[in-house]
């Protein structure tokens, strides 16, 4: 009988110290805004050297579990959404650019703004359906200045993501909008590309403000292809 084991990896000393760090601030020992010891007493503690204790203050810093600041003891934070998502950013890049890499982010971006607007629709509250009118006003004066657009664009977005109140949601909006600026770029220069996406804005801002989910599903999802379909024109491949 043959086993699918994995082999076994050697851990890497820093690794076992974040473990145990990671371990005190979960059982509470470390509370947050509390500092850690200094880099001596670590090592003294761990009984290890000052490379490992600093390579597993870098790693609690990226996983963002403390803040490093020159010169001071490391102090414990909470990770936010938005700094791992900061944190998967290089590897997104990447991702990107693989073959079809844009178009599986299109997909991901339209399956995760029809649950926003389909939730907006339905939850929005007078103060909501307000920003998102003032929003989409925003964006009707920004016409004209292609700059001005995108921003007023991604704003108008970001107020469906921000209905939740999840700040789960408006992390992973921002991060996509970001992954995403090559095509916001190049589709607001399309002939009227800027006039029809205002257009469909409003369509969706007034499905909204009635409350009626399947025409504002259906009016983000017939924006978001033909954003896609301009993108896919400008770059001379098939939509």
């Amino acid at each position: 009988m043959s086993l699918a084991f994995a082999p076994i990896r050697k851990r890497k000393l820093y690794e076992d110290i974040v473990e145990r760090i990671e371990a005190l601030m979960l059982d509470g020992s470390l509370a947050l805004g509390e500092q850690l010891p200094s880099e001596r007493e670590l090592m003294t503690t761990f009984q290890v050297g000052r490379t490992a204790v600093r390579e597993a203050l870098f790693a609690l810093n990226r996983m963002g579990l403390i803040s490093l600041q020159n010169g001071e003891r490391a102090v414990v934070t909470r990770p936010t959404a938005s700094a791992l998502l900061d944190e998967l950013s290089p590897s997104i890049r990447h991702m990107l650019q693989a073959p079809e890499g844009i178009r599986h982010f299109q997909d991901a971006r339209t399956m995760f703004e029809v649950a926003l607007v389909r939730h907006a629709a339905e939850h929005a509250t007078d103060d909501d359906l307000a920003q998102l009118t003032a929003a989409l006003e925003r964006n009707k004066r920004a016409l004209g200045d292609p700059n001005a657009f995108i921003e007023t664009d991604v704003a108008f977005h970001l107020v469906l993501a921000e209905i939740p109140r999840n700040p789960i949601f408006t992390s992973l909006h921002s991060a996509i909008a970001a992954w995403l600026k090559e095509q916001r770029a190049i589709s607001v220069h399309q002939p009227s590309s800027p006039e029809r996406a205002l257009r469909a804005h409003t369509r969706i801002c007034k499905a909204v403000v009635q409350h009626d989910a399947d025409a504002a599903e259906r009016a983000i999802r017939q924006h978001l292809e033909e954003v896609s379909r301009f993108y896919w024109q400008a770059k001379g491949q098939r939509p």
